[in-house]
Order: structure tokens, then sequence, then C-alpha cells
């Protein structure tokens, strides 16, 4: 087959994250199968306009954030109109609309997760009030193009979609970039609580903090790790308080860390906390679980799909930062049913890996393929 991959962001973007390493990693194995790729995306810093990543994989870049989108329609009847078999659409909040105008190509829309609750997290009013009554808009609008197939990587999001009218969504299993432990060695008197990941508005990571407030004023043998990129003005905002709390000196902030730090800290950490407003899936939850470690989270679109309540992990009422330290006081009180959450959080997290995550992905892309034929 020949595919043209539309992804405002490739994998050296600066601003890429877990969807473009899914992504990419797919892109990988599709080419290394003899299919030949043509992703078109934006431009960044000194990179080139046309570029031979790898052997059946080229990238084609133009534009900026906003201006990839026409600038994609253009490059695709340059580069893909009469040569593409296969069209993946991926949508990160705004889609590039190929179901619209490739009209000789199976078009697939590859879209994580919607934004909605996120506008008023992410963007200063009234953007955030524009961006989240546009959004169910552009979805309905959407849902009149020509994509034979939608995919998207947890049941969660494949709700959120449906509400929009759109249609024929399946869920892929996404892949984590860390290799589970080999085995699992015991934690002993395990006292570490995680929270890791960047400090924005969407992650809520002052709501981990207040949670580990709790827990430790009932155990002050609790140490918090909170480790992410600092330098929004919200993580500022995160560190004054971390500073006036009276658990402060049971509180380290590390800041951004390096992948092996992370996995250390997942290796070493009792549970790690995820506070975000939504996920399409939770990958630092599977991350963790493969390191041993299980999750507690709130009730929210992604990370209940991540989380097997009551199996791998613990999952809590929204916004409840309350009941999150109650949650962890009570598994770290029970070493029998922590043991059990651990196991079967580690090999649930064996399922998601990418070559699981292809497997998956083209099942659709054949599916979709053979809509005609049935």
């Amino acid at each position: 087959m020949n595919i043209v991959w539309l992804s405002w962001k490739d994998r050296g973007h600066p601003l890429a994250g877990g969807a473009e390493k899914v992504s990419g990693e797919i892109m990988d194995r599709l080419a290394a199968d003899g299919h030949s790729v043509r992703l078109i995306t934006a431009q960044h810093g000194q990179t080139a306009s046309h570029e031979q990543f790898a052997p059946n994989l080229e990238i084609y870049r133009a534009g900026n954030r906003y201006t990839v989108y026409p600038k994609a329609r253009q490059l695709f009847k340059q580069v893909g109109d009469d040569w593409a078999d296969v069209v993946i659409d991926e949508m990160n909040t705004i889609p590039f609309g190929a179901g619209f105008y490739a009209t000789k190509t199976v078009n697939i829309l590859l879209a994580y997760q919607l934004a909605r609750e996120v506008w008023f997290h992410q963007m200063v009013f009234p953007l955030s009030v524009v961006g989240y009554l546009l959004e169910p808009l552009m979805l309905r609008i959407l849902a009149q193009g020509n994509y034979r197939r939608i995919a998207t990587e947890s049941n969660s999001s494949k709700l959120d979609m449906e509400r929009y009218g759109l249609k024929n969504i399946q869920t892929f299993r996404v892949g984590i970039p860390t290799t589970p432990l080999t085995e699992l060695p015991a934690k002993n008197a395990p006292t570490v609580v995680l929270s890791l990941g960047a400090l924005r508005p969407m992650k809520r990571t002052l709501d981990a903090v207040k949670a580990f407030e709790v827990a430790h004023s009932s155990n002050p043998q609790l140490q918090l790790i909170v480790a992410g990129d600092t330098s929004s003005s919200y993580a500022q905002k995160v560190i004054a308080y971390v500073h006036a709390s009276p658990h402060s000196n049971s509180i380290t902030v590390l800041g951004r860390v390096s992948n092996e730090e992370r996995e250390q800290l997942m290796q070493k950490a009792a549970v790690i906390l995820v506070t975000s407003i939504k996920e399409g899936w939770g990958l630092i939850v599977t991350e963790a679980n493969s390191q041993g470690t299980p999750a507690i989270v709130y009730d929210v679109d992604g990370l209940r799909d991540s989380v097997a309540a009551d199996k791998t992990g613990i999952v809590v009422p929204n916004n409840d930062y309350a009941a999150m330290g109650n949650a962890i006081s009570t598994l770290l009180a029970n070493p029998a049913r922590y043991a059990d959450y651990r196991q079967q959080a580690w090999e649930m997290s064996k399922e998601y890996n990418f070559d699981n995550s292809y497997r998956d992905f083209m099942k659709i892309v054949n599916e979709a393929n053979d809509y005609d034929k049935k």
C-alpha cells in the first residue's frame, strides 16, 4: 500500500508527545513491512521540507502549527493524490479534513482523544469558550466526511466521539516506550508517591500534591516526588504551594528528568497519581504498571480505561483529591491487596507494546480496505 499520513507534529518536533511516539512506531512498522509512507507535517526549526527518513518512509514539511492544514492539502495534491491508496488523517485537536478532498483513497481518521474540557485549562478566556463551543460543530461536520473508519485508543474516546455523530469507530491498543520488567521484585516498605509529567493546568498536578497532603497527615513516612517540565506559569504556582505547605519537607519537585530517571522513579514509587482532566488512554499509567507500580487516578476519560478499577489500581471520583489521598493510605496499609494490584497491573502492561499496536491498527486499515468487498 501507498499511505499518506497527515499529522501536525512528527516525532522530532519539540512539542511531540506520546501520540507522536505511537504514530511513529506504527509508521516504522508499515515501512518495514514493505508499505510506502509519506508523512505530511509542519515545519520546525531548521528541518528540511523533504526528508527520506528511512527506507519506504518520507517526510514532507510545510507551514507551522496553524498554517500546516491548508498547506498539507496543497502538498497532498502534489505528492499523494495520484499516488496514495490510504490516507491517515491524524487529528490533534484540529483534523486535516482529508475526508473532504482525498477522493481517490481509503480515508481513516486517527483521533487519540477530543479536547472538550481541556480548552478551559489550557487556553485563556475567551479563546477557551470559543474552542469549547466550536469543537462539537467541527465534529458534526467531520462526521459527514468520507472516512471509512475512525481509529482511537480507548472506549472512553470512542463514546466521546459517538456523542457528536462520528461512526465506524474502532479502538486499538497503544504501545508504551518502556519495557516491562522481566520479573516483579518486592518493594520493601514502599513510601514514595509519584506524580510524573509536565506541570500543566490540564494535568492538575496541584491536586496530586493536595492528595499527598491528605495521605501524609495519616502516614508521615510518605514522600512525594513531582517530576516533569516546570517552565509554565502553572508550574510556578504548584512550586509556590509546595513551599508553603506544612508537608513541604516531604515533597521534592525535580523538574524535567531523563528517560532513564523516569524509569527509576517508576520502579521506586509505591504508587503513581494521575489527575489529568482527561486522557486518550493514560500512557503514563501503563508505563508505571510495566515497572511494577499501580496507579490511583481520577475517574475521567482515558484514565478509567488504563486502570482496571480495583484490579490494577484505584479509580476515585473526579476532582476529589481527599478521596485520592485516602486511597493512598488504604492501599499501602494493605500489603496483600497492594501486591495483588501490582501483579495484575504488571501483567496487563505487557499487552501494550508497539507490535500489538501495529497489529490492531492494521486490522482497522485492512477492514477499511475491504469495505467495498462485503
